[in-house]
């Protein structure tokens, strides 16, 4: 086994065991990753376009009993901090986002002891008759799983609800590792790696599209990172030929600041900016079946970001109007809209605004008053 092979093969667009991914991590260089994946991006995607999106992440609800040691935004039941989302709070707060040129909410919250399936339907059934335009990019496996729990349903019969009430796409939220080992220690609460992707499976079999994330950087081993990434392209492999399935695929670090596991037990974020870049681009060539991959400017910086471009990134995500749960543990970045262009222009992209299904949409008009010279 030599690194030559191993990416010659992934040029091939071959799939990559995990021994292969992990070899590839100890051996190959930099260079080497940065150059095979940006190649195999420029295949799936020829055009010198990079791709954002304008959104808001937000929240039904921060409590939750899933007790993740990452998280610094949950309170539990009954807590003096503790809400549920008010139907005239999502009107302000979608009246804004549409005033900067929105047009999707990423919406999602806690595991809510008290919140089932009907406050779901009829929340986004709620939404959806007061804004038909919006769309609902919502909740996230661990929360399916929970609602599932408590209204003794399937995975098939909860999705199914909620997309007739409006669920549009599925967000790959709290897939962290997919590892139990890992995920008994970081978060108990929530479902097992097996059903998150057993919920992903039900999705795509509902034509729901989806997207795929791994946050690194914590207690996982690096066998464990890409016996994750194998698992995606399996779930990815086994969609109706009708579905997207994983749109897109969006690799993040630990973020640390005041969260138990480092108050607690000691285990800091150390994912250098060579050590995210290595992560994409090995995240482009393990995936050759997943169209899409998202740098997280909002976890890494703009630098660290505009280098993934040329390491098989081929998205900058969202400006974020609202963001609250990676904020929270010390995610210190922001971009505005013309912020984010402006860094894309200069890696030497072509800036576009997208959906949520990745097609092209123009700027709004409150954007086009911005004189731009790309």
């Amino acid at each position: 086994m030599t690194s030559q092979n191993l990416l010659d093969k992934a040029l091939a667009e071959e799939f990559l065991s995990v021994e292969e991914g992990c070899f590839l991590y100890e051996h190959a260089g930099t260079d080497e990753l940065m150059l095979t994946a940006h190649t195999l991006r420029k295949k799936k995607k020829p055009d010198n376009v990079v791709t954002w999106i304008i959104d808001r992440n937000l929240n039904t609800t921060n409590v939750c009993i899933a007790n993740c040691k990452f998280c610094n935004f949950y309170r539990i039941p009954g807590h003096k901090e503790s809400y549920i989302t008010t139907t005239d709070q999502y009107k302000t707060k979608i009246d804004e986002t549409i005033k900067y040129g929105g047009d999707q909410l990423l919406l999602q919250g806690g595991h809510h002891p008290d919140l089932g399936l009907s406050f779901y339907t009829e929340t986004f059934s709620e939404i959806k008759s007061l804004y038909p335009n919006i769309k609902l990019h919502a909740l996230g496996p661990p929360e399916i799983a929970h609602i599932c729990k408590l209204e003794g349903k399937s995975h098939t019969e909860v999705l199914s609800a909620l997309k007739k009430a409006g669920l549009d796409s599925l967000p790959g939220a709290g897939a962290e590792i997919l590892s139990d080992r890992v995920r008994r220690m970081i978060s108990k609460g929530k479902c097992t790696g097996q059903e998150w992707l057993d919920v992903m499976r039900a999705a795509h079999q509902l034509n729901i599209t989806s997207s795929a994330t791994m946050m690194f950087g914590h207690i996982e081993t690096i066998e464990e990172r890409f016996q994750h990434l194998v698992w995606l392209r399996e779930v990815q492999s086994e969609k109706p030929d009708n579905a997207k399935g994983f749109i897109a695929f969006i690799p993040w670090p630990f973020m640390d600041e005041d969260t138990l596991l480092k108050n607690v037990k000691g285990i800091s974020n150390e994912v250098t900016a060579n050590e995210y870049i290595r992560m994409v681009a090995l995240s482009r060539i393990m995936l050759p079946n997943i169209e899409n991959i998202q740098a997280s400017w909002l976890t890494v910086g703009k630098e660290t970001a505009q280098a993934c471009l040329y390491a098989g990134a081929n998205d900058f995500g969202s400006i974020m109007i609202e963001e609250n749960v990676v904020s929270a543990a010390g995610a210190p970045h922001r971009f505005t809209s013309d912020g984010i262009q402006k860094c894309i222009a200069e890696a030497g992209f072509e800036p576009r605004l997208r959906t949520q299904q990745y097609e092209f949409r123009d700027l709004p008009k409150i954007m086009e008053q911005q004189v731009i010279d790309y």
